[in-house]
């Protein structure tokens, strides 16, 4: 079978026809494989949902029990219609994953959902799998974008936290993935005092210490003490949450805080580069060590890579899929 004939766009997503299911899907669907618990790739209402376990718990969490009718966790390789699939560390968020799919007769297609190269604390690093065709995004897919040492920018925001002791620091990091992933750096650079979360946090937080990823001491953001180090999602920075600090220094966790309009736009004072995405670097040097025949790219700045892939001699196809982009990176 040709590519195209196993997996190809549609209004509903990605659809696998020899297995009949969908990656990722825009609306609920018969059956779905979930590469991750994002709420742009992990929707609720499917009738049945293939993921990792910690994905189908994380959406159990965001989403409620009855998110779906059936859940199936993905466990080895597994039989699915007329194709075998499997799922790799991707490296983007605890239980984030690759899909790998084989089918009887055809080439080998990894369809990779959001992934990160860069060491992450709170995950399973990205697993290289060899294939035909790789299906990847481009959310910052232009060679502008080269995101420094995540550590580093940990240690940025000690640095300020000592330059402004009586100032509390407010972070504004999204509720999964990316808020474990400041508070374990802040630990990794040296930060042993509490820290005081956001309550729509909590949950996920619990649920990540539950996993066996020491977070350190959490408190409250309601009830902060002493805690000079605070953690919301982006959304409370929009609300009165915020008057409730005094003189806060505003800083934001973002692979797009290297653009610094936005963060000027945001009023962001204390800009975080640190991101869940590749970077430039990483996402070329990702095709380089695969060596895929084809580069599908799903959703970012894909005119950028198009260009790279052609350059480089190797066959490249945009899939355009909108609905990708809906939370804050």
């Amino acid at each position: 079978m040709r590519a195209d004939e196993i997996l190809y766009p549609t209004e509903m997503g990605l659809y696998c026809a020899p297995g009949d299911f969908y990656i990722d899907p825009l609306r609920p669907v018969p059956r779905a494989l979930v590469t991750h618990g994002h709420a742009d790739h992990a929707r609720p209402g499917n009738g049945a949902v293939m993921a990792t376990r910690q994905t189908l718990e994380i959406m159990a969490i965001r989403y409620g029990d009855d998110f779906t009718a059936s859940r199936q966790i993905a466990e080895g390789p597994l039989r699915v219609g007329g194709v075998t699939v499997s799922f790799h560390p991707a490296g983007h968020v605890l239980g984030s994953a690759q899909i790998l799919i084989v089918p009887d007769n055809g080439p080998r297609i990894v369809v990779s959902g959001d992934y990160c190269r860069a060491p992450n604390p709170v995950c399973l690093p990205f697993e290289p799998v060899p294939c035909d065709i790789f299906i990847t995004e481009a959310t910052f897919g232009l060679p502008v974008f080269r995101h420094p040492d995540p550590l580093a920018e940990a240690a940025r925001l000690l640095a300020s936290m000592a330059e402004f002791p009586d100032r509390p620091h407010l972070v504004g990091a999204y509720a999964l993935g990316k808020a474990q992933r400041v508070i374990a750096l802040a630990r990794a650079a040296g930060h042993d005092a509490p820290i005081a979360i956001h309550g729509a946090l909590k949950r996920l937080c619990d649920y990540h210490v539950e996993q066996g990823i020491d977070l350190g001491p959490l408190v409250s953001a309601t009830d902060p003490g002493d805690a000079k180090l605070i953690i919301g999602p982006p959304s409370a920075f929009a609300s009165p949450w915020v008057q409730r600090f005094r003189d806060p220094v505003i800083a934001y966790a973002s692979g797009w805080m290297t653009v610094r309009a936005r963060a000027r736009q945001r009023g962001v004072e204390l800009p975080l580069v640190i991101s869940d995405h590749v970077d430039w670097p990483q996402l070329t040097a990702t095709i380089r060590e695969l060596g895929p025949q084809e580069v599908w790219i799903t959703h970012g700045t894909e005119d950028g890579l198009m260009r790279w892939c052609e350059i480089e001699g190797i066959a490249a196809r945009p899939l355009r899929l909108v609905g990708y982009e809906d939370e804050p990176e």
